[in-house]
């Protein structure tokens, strides 16, 4: 990403809080598939006027939500003691990540990591709409969910790439864990969320590209994480990439009508 890479000023308060506001734990998934031209990352543009990142071009994610711990979920693959470890947190802290990231990539692209069993992958979600809808309304769990379908997560279809939090100046902030993940063979992402006004695949340097144009609005995180992803050059290379996770605070230098990001 740039060195001098600067946001909107309006994006950041004039005059930062007195005291930093609190970080809320939150999850991200940069799906991904092959295509013609390399490997190709999902992209949402947020819709604007959203307290968040409105109108910036992110990877599928959210917040955390408590029930996303239930420890009733039929679970394979890497250990939430092994995540914790990853992440630097307790197990069940870990879980609810893990279990955030399959929610989330479910409820924003339709994309499901879950399978009828420990080593299969559903694919076709299409007869799953209501959940769907249901769990973005919060009128049910991840953990209920799967048990209604006899589903099984599978953690073993992630794995962890980076954990950025946002700066000390933002008033609203994000303790953020990065997971990567292959799109399931016979699933297809539809962007089928109202908080984006637009979804689409591309390859890292063609939404990169973009943003340096003007087409696109990314984030530090996002920018970065495609620069490190495009560099691999297949889904492949990026599942198997073993990652140091640390947590990322960028800084914000305010600079006239914009801000300027500092990366440590």
């Amino acid at each position: 990403m740039p060195d001098d890479m600067t946001l909107p000023g309006n994006l950041v308060p004039t005059r930062p809080a007195a005291q930093p506001a609190e970080a809320r734990d939150a999850v991200t998934v940069v799906l991904l598939r092959d295509g013609s031209e390399g490997v190709e990352a999902f992209l949402l543009r947020r819709v604007k006027g959203m307290a968040f990142a409105g109108g910036m071009t992110v990877f599928p994610g959210g917040g955390v939500d408590q029930r996303d711990a239930d420890t009733s979920v039929a679970w394979t693959g890497p250990s939430p003691e092994w995540w914790g470890s990853v992440f630097g947190v307790d197990p069940l802290t870990a879980r609810a990540f893990v279990c955030a990231a399959v929610r989330e990539t479910f409820e924003e692209s339709g994309v499901l990591l879950a399978g009828p069993d420990p080593v299969s992958v559903v694919a076709d979600t299409s007869a799953y709409a209501g959940a769907r809808q249901k769990l973005v309304d919060r009128e049910i769990s991840l953990a209920q969910f799967l048990a209604s379908e006899g589903l099984v997560l599978r953690a073993d279809l992630l794995r962890p790439w980076a954990n950025w939090v946002t700066p000390l100046e933002e008033p609203r902030r994000y303790d953020t864990r990065f997971f990567v993940a292959a799109l399931p063979s016979g699933q297809r992402a539809d962007g089928e969320t109202t908080e984006a006004s637009d979804a689409s695949w591309q390859t890292p340097a063609e939404a990169i590209r973009d943003a340096a144009e003007g087409r696109r609005m990314l984030m530090p995180p996002t920018w970065r994480t495609l620069d490190e992803v495009g560099a691999l050059g297949s889904v492949e290379k990026v599942m198997a990439e073993e990652r140091s996770v640390a947590k990322i605070i960028p800084k914000l230098i305010r600079d006239g009508d914009v801000v300027r990001v500092v990366l440590p």
